[in-house]
Parts: C-alpha cells; structure tokens; sequence
C-alpha cells in the first residue's frame, strides 16, 4: 500500500510572491547588490562632486570673508582673456608628450629585454618596479637633492669632469628634471603590463617568421607590436591621464618655476583656488581640466579601430 502525501496549500500571498520573485528577478538583484558598493561610489564621489564644481564656478566664494557670491559666466570670460593660460597649457602639453613617449619606449625596451629567459631577471624585475610603491613625496624629496646645483647629480658629473647646471632652476632643465623624475617612478608599471602582454604572444608566431627569414625588428614590428597593442592602448591612456594629474613633483620640485616653465594646469588650478583664495575660478580651471581629460580619453579609445589589433 502506497502512501500519498499531499503538498501544502499555499496561501493567496504566498502564491504572488512566488510568482513575483522568479529566477531572472532574483538574479538581477543579486547583480544589482555586487554593483551597488561602486555605483554608490561613483555617485557619492565622482557626480556629486562634479555637478558641485560647476555650481561653484558659476560663483566667488570668498572663505575667509565668508562670502559666496553669484557671479554667471564671469569666471568662463576669465578663463578666455587669461593671460598666463596659453603659457600653462603649453608646459601640461610639453610635460604630458614627453612622459607620454620616455615611459611608454622605455617601459616596453625594459619589457622586452626582461621578457628573455636569462638568468637575474627576477632581480631586474624587482629593481624597476620597486619605485612604483614607493610614497610619492618621500621620492620627489630625495631627488629634490640630487638635483640640486650641489646635489649627487652634479657631484657625480663633476667625477668625470662636467660642470652640471642647477637642474631644477634652468629653464632647459627643469621640465626634464620632472618629466624624468616622474618616468622613473612609474615605468616600472608599464613595464609589468608590457610583460605580461608579451608573455602572452604565442611562440609559434615567431618560429614561423623565422622559417620565413623573418628579421627580429621585423618580428618585433609584425608581430609583437600587433599583439600587445590593447596593453599599449592602456598604458597610454593611464599615462595620459596621471600626466594631467601631476601635482606632488611639481610643488615640491619646481614649485611651477622657474617663472612659469613647469606650473601645470593641476598646479596653477592650486595657486588660484588655494593661494589666491579664486575658489569660483579655481573650480572653472578644474572643468577645463576634466574636459581636457575626457576628450583625450575619448580621442584615444576612438583611435583604437585604427591600430589596435582585433579591433574594427
């Protein structure tokens, strides 16, 4: 004899929630929930702020007098009839270029060569990249004395018999000085990113160029750069941004001298809204620079179709 047991009736509630609650839905909210954290981010610290900014360059907030008045447009004509704006982004476009190639060519020449199976490289490895965690200011501060006119610099060039300038107070020098400083702090990310792109190039590509009598710049040209270009894609845009970004080296290096050969748009958005107490127009110069930044992000990603492998 077989017993049967009946299923419980459900009641008219639990019926529509159950029905309500399908798989697809509790899906979706399980998505929405893992998301929620960076959206709230995002919100909180990325639009917020931004809609704040363009509220306050439509003002002058005077914080010592305690005064927020309503100005319009007025800091937008400021910012056209600037004078000393053309000289700033002129030295950001010096300063972002030459970052922008001396990282990305030395990042992949250190890749490459520390991409080959010889012995030591983990040590090489570790040297470059050991810059990357260092803190910002204490490394800036330390090459702030070697660069000086009495610095390790000069004390080493004067070894061989060279008289060194005074690195960060020459108007030749001082944009090297920082554009190197900062290379050498960051390549090593690059780097890394480079070399695992090119651990990721298969070795069957390179034996077949060989049999073809293929060169090794010829490989590198046809094979390596085509493979790695997303990497080159990323690192380029990272580079680009964090040039535009620059803010620690220049303060304590140069502090925008000598005149106003390295003040950067992110130093003298500072000297307006923080030394001159501007905040209204110092929050116009922070929009010019977030647009600066999106239509090099934008220009870049578009680019990608033209030259970035896989792309269409």
């Amino acid at each position: 004899m077989t017993l049967l047991t009946e299923r419980p009736q459900q009641s008219p509630a639990q019926t529509s929630t159950s029905m309500f609650w399908t798989i697809h839905r509790r899906e979706n909210l399980a998505g929405w929930l893992f998301i929620a954290p960076q959206v709230a981010g995002t919100v909180v610290f990325v639009l917020v702020p931004l809609v704040l900014v363009g509220w306050y360059s439509l003002h002058e907030w005077n914080v010592l007098a305690g005064e927020f008045t309503w100005t319009s447009s007025e800091n937008y004509r400021q910012l056209a009839d600037d004078p000393n704006l053309p000289k700033v982004l002129v030295a950001t476009a010096v300063f972002s270029a030459g970052l922008l190639v001396l990282n990305l060519s030395l990042a992949l020449l250190l890749a490459v060569l520390l991409n080959q199976r010889l012995r030591g490289t983990v040590v090489f490895r570790t040297l470059f990249f050991s810059p990357v965690v260092v803190s910002m200011i204490a490394w800036t501060i330390v090459w702030g004395f070697l660069l000086q006119d009495n610095g390790g610099i000069n004390g080493l060039l004067d070894g061989v018999g060279v008289d060194g300038p005074n690195w960060l107070r020459g108007d030749a020098t001082a944009m090297a000085s920082v554009v190197v400083v900062q290379v050498i702090k960051n390549v090593g990310l690059n780097m890394v990113l480079f070399l695992a792109a090119l651990q990721g190039v298969p070795g069957d590509l390179y034996e077949a160029a060989r049999v073809d009598g293929a060169s090794r710049w010829r490989s590198f040209r046809s094979i390596t750069v085509p493979m790695i270009s997303p990497t080159i894609l990323l690192t380029s845009i990272i580079t680009v941004v964090g040039s535009l970004q620059v803010f620690a080296q220049i303060a304590v290096l140069t502090q925008g001298g000598p005149g106003s050969s390295t003040t950067v748009l992110v130093y003298y958005l500072y000297q307006q809204a923080f030394q001159f107490h501007h905040l209204g127009y110092g929050a116009t110069l922070s929009l010019l620079l977030f647009v600066i930044v999106l239509a090099l992000t934008i220009v870049q990603w578009q680019m990608r179709r033209k030259w970035v492998f896989h792309e269409s």
